[in-house]
């Protein structure tokens, strides 16, 4: 693991090495340590202190030090917001004005994004220790696509004329459902804030968001642009704070009509008790994942070993349709052992900022030891360590990437949802098996399936309870194509037409018909 270690270090100098962090000097690398600006919370136009004035601390996870205090929100904070939001939506500009205008700003707000590109992969990478190589190629360039795609739509929402069976005529109208409460997850801070509230804008609601408390930077940003574009005072409102509080008070709120949450399933359990024990809010909730990963004999094994990779290692392991269950039919089983020991021997885990690192650090301490317990916990249960299973370096939450083979179904680590980088490879001899063994979970949000053969790629991916099937490619994800989850990874969707209607109510109007020559 020699190279997997060799850049862990490289961030983990003394102060005048890594540059001053509050006035935005590169480091020794010349690898920019970006300026905080935005700490407070953001409501009603304003960047404001809590009412408590409490504070906490956001950790870089590479060095483990303090990047900044930002402001802890809390049930009054949500008040003040939601106030701020209702006050927009109920006599405001946003939902009144004509669809092509809201577009207009959206459209203005994605072109700031790209402006800011920079600044932006910089504050993820320096916040959650995602490849900064990443956010600068992928992660940020995707949200100002998605500001766009539902900009088109913000001026396409219309009803239906309704042939009723008596002399009546009716339509429907589709409605703004009014304020939203956005809970977003640490893992893609920047991406999942976008993701909701661009379909929440374009329909003309209003909005609290609550970021992760392990990743407040870039939503605090993003509220700035927002600003900055035109998007008018209380449309869009940013409380950071920790879930059991601030959290608890969004999804509890009476005045808040919708609440949609990605997260886990035990906390997605919790904000669909709130909301059905206040007033019975709308939920949506993209939850937990254990996605297989399916490589029949077939397959191209090179490519095969890619995928595996990609689905399983991605961002650390930490998203939600990780596929850490990989299931390889056994005629290519050795081969493709193979394949993967050889590709990891030039897997960087290191600096997130450095170009040649593959894998940055675990979020933060908590879930650094979550994963180490559950590698310890599938080396007790009997699984082969094949690969990795150690943590890199002196400073930082770095975990090698692991890969456990001879993994039974029953295993704990073949059940629940790691979110790190940590891959379960498991052999099957028939379709029918695999089939069988990939359903075998209580999730159903995403599965892949390696294949040339039409036929195989047809059965599977009808066969498999997921939300999202990928054949012969992996983290595919677009404006357009909507995802969501079955069983316990929630229900609702992201992306596409589907994400713009949850934020929307569909009322039906009937008027009387006299004398007309037809119905």
């Amino acid at each position: 693991m020699d190279t997997i270690n060799k850049n862990v270090n490289k961030r983990k100098q003394k102060g005048e090495d890594m540059g001053d962090v509050s006035n935005g000097k590169t480091n020794s690398n010349s690898r920019r340590i970006p300026n905080i600006k935005f700490t407070k919370l953001f409501i009603n136009g304003d960047f404001v202190d809590s009412i408590s004035g409490k504070t906490f601390e956001t950790i870089d996870p590479s060095t483990e030090e303090v990047i900044a205090k930002i402001a802890e929100g809390d049930k009054e904070d949500i008040d003040l917001a939601v106030k701020a939001a209702r006050q927009a939506f109920d006599h405001g500009s946003w939902p009144r004005m004509p669809g092509c205008e809201r577009g207009k700003i959206m459209n203005k707000f994605a072109d700031l994004i790209d402006e800011n590109l920079e600044e932006l992969a910089a504050l993820e990478t320096f916040d959650v220790g995602k490849v900064y190589s990443f956010e600068t190629n992928v992660d940020i360039p995707s949200i100002s696509k998605e500001l766009r795609y539902f900009s088109g739509s913000a001026d396409k929402i219309h009803g239906k004329t309704l042939k009723l069976s008596s002399e009546f005529q009716g339509y429907t109208l589709l409605e703004p459902i009014g304020v939203v409460g956005l809970i977003i997850p640490w893992n893609f801070p920047s991406a999942m804030f976008v993701l909701k509230c661009a379909p929440a804008l374009a329909a003309g609601c209003t909005m609290v968001i609550k970021p992760a408390e392990q990743a407040p930077l870039t939503a605090l940003y993003l509220a700035h642009l927002a600003k900055l574009a035109g998007i008018p005072n209380g449309v869009l409102n940013v409380v950071t704070g920790f879930g059991d509080t601030s959290g608890a008070a969004v999804a509890s709120h009476m005045d808040i009509d919708c609440v949609s949450f990605t997260g886990s399933t035990e906390v997605g359990r919790l904000v669909m008790q709130a909301a059905a024990t206040s007033n019975l809010k709308t939920v949506s909730l993209e939850l937990g994942g254990k996605s297989p990963l399916l490589i029949f004999d077939d397959a191209n094994v090179n490519q095969a070993a890619d995928l595996a990779l990609l689905g399983s290692l991605a961002n650390k392991g930490e998203i939600c349709v990780c596929s850490s269950r990989v299931f390889v039919q056994e005629g290519i089983y050795d081969k493709l052992v193979e394949n993967l020991i050889e590709k990891l021997k030039t897997w960087v885990v290191g600096d997130p900022f450095d170009p040649s690192t593959r894998q940055g650090p675990q979020v933060d301490k908590e879930q650094y030891e979550k994963v180490l317990s559950y590698i310890d916990q599938g080396k007790r249960e009997g699984a082969s360590l094949l690969i990795g299973g150690k943590p890199c370096g002196k400073k930082g939450y770095y975990i090698e990437p692991t890969i456990f083979e001879n993994v039974t179904d029953d295993m704990l680590i073949a059940n629940d949802e790691i979110f790190g980088p940590v891959m379960c490879l498991m052999k099957f001899k028939t379709i029918e098996e695999a089939i069988r063994r990939a359903n075998t979970t209580k999730y159903g949000l995403a599965a892949g399936i390696v294949t040339n053969d039409l036929n195989i790629a047809n059965r599977v991916s009808r066969s498999i309870r997921a939300g999202m099937i990928w054949i012969n490619c992996y983290h595919n994800f677009d404006s357009g194509c909507p995802i969501g989850g079955y069983k316990m990874s929630g229900f609702g969707k992201d992306h596409g037409v589907e994400a713009l209607e949850k934020y929307l109510q569909n009322k039906a109007v009937v008027t009387p018909i006299y004398h007309s020559p037809w119905l």
